[in-house]
């Protein structure tokens, strides 16, 4: 896949994307701004190359209110010893940068939902430029691709990895063997809501191999989360044959996404009661929220019960719902 516009990108990368050994630089991305009037983004990206072999691309921060993956992805561009892979490591560890910086899901710059965004434009908004590059200059050097996901600030997630079902079914089977080798405590087979502009589906297109994940949420990261991404992209990149030593294979089990039944929203403004706490089974018609009005006593609150029966995977985390927003998703147990 390749942006419409032919212009070239106006982001420089500081280091040689194909000089062997350590590198750590930036995507320099110019910006002019009140502060800076001939300033610049800088992405920090990380990229370890020896020899020939494959290459992997992993990234974090596609929001920037999601924490495990830059944690993990910063620790290992620090510590991978180069003497242990064959082939070529890219690290991005905060994609939408001015997001992350932030920490807020869009950018502060331009409201760009990095992760609704591709495959940008050259000429386009700051979030769009960052995707047009990633489109054409590092997801056509990568032979397999992870993105780190969580919840977020308003989102709560049992921690999984996942793949989506694809029409090209020999892509579908290798994104679900590297799934399992990332050895979450859960694995999905996903069904996204929203797909239109999405990394995942760039990068799937492309004919890459593909895993995401969500690891929590929050808008925080917990010790036993930032494990599991640190051990998960561990596992990537031994699936991959990058990295020497064998995978360090964890229990999981398989969850799928198999209709827009998984998926309940709010139709009321108010106050979220949840009936269910994450990973608990679900049975279809359960009660599994209730949301009360704030404006006034002695109204009954509205309930939301679900269409499938499975576990609960996700919950909506703040404590005040409004019309539209996306209350609990059910995942179904394999």
């Amino acid at each position: 896949m390749q942006s419409e516009s032919l212009r070239p990108s106006p982001v420089t990368p500081t280091i040689d994307l194909d000089q062997q050994g350590v590198q750590h630089g930036f995507l320099r991305l110019p910006y002019s701004r009140d502060d800076s009037a001939w300033g610049s983004v800088m992405i920090p990206i990380a990229v370890l190359r020896n020899g020939d072999g494959p290459t992997a691309l992993l990234t974090g921060g596609n929001h920037g209110d999601e924490y495990e993956g830059p944690i993990a992805l910063c620790d290992l561009a620090r510590t991978l010893d180069i003497n242990t892979i064959t082939g070529t490591v890219i690290i991005v560890p905060a994609m939408n940068y001015p997001a992350f910086q932030a920490g807020t899901r869009t950018s502060p710059i331009d409201k760009g939902n990095m992760n609704r965004s591709y495959p940008g434009k050259p000429d386009g908004t700051v979030t769009q430029k960052i995707a047009d590059y990633f489109t054409r200059e590092l997801l056509p050097r990568a032979d397999v691709v992870i993105d780190f996901h969580s919840g977020g600030k308003t989102l709560d997630f049992v921690p999984f990895a996942a793949a989506h079902i694809l029409p090209d079914k020999a892509q579908e089977t290798k994104g679900f063997d590297a799934v399992k080798a990332f050895s979450a405590p859960w694995s999905m087979r996903m069904l996204e809501i929203d797909a239109v502009g999405m990394y995942d589906t760039t990068v799937e297109e492309m004919g890459k191999i593909f895993v995401t994940t969500e690891l929590g949420g929050g808008g925080t990261a917990r010790a036993e989360t930032v494990a599991i991404a640190k051990r998960g992209a561990a596992n990537f990149l031994r699936f991959s044959g990058i990295l020497s030593g064998q995978i360090e294979h964890r229990e999981t089990r398989w969850l799928d996404m198999p209709s827009g039944d998984c998926f309940s929203f709010a139709e009321d403004t108010g106050l979220i009661e949840t009936m269910i706490d994450l990973g608990d089974p679900v049975r279809d018609g359960q009660l599994i929220a209730r949301i009360y009005p704030i404006g006034r006593t002695g109204v009954a609150p509205a309930e939301i019960r679900a269409k499938l029966t499975g576990i609960l995977a996700a919950r909506h985390f703040p404590g005040l719902v409004k019309p539209g927003d996306c209350v609990a998703v059910i995942g179904t147990v394999d």
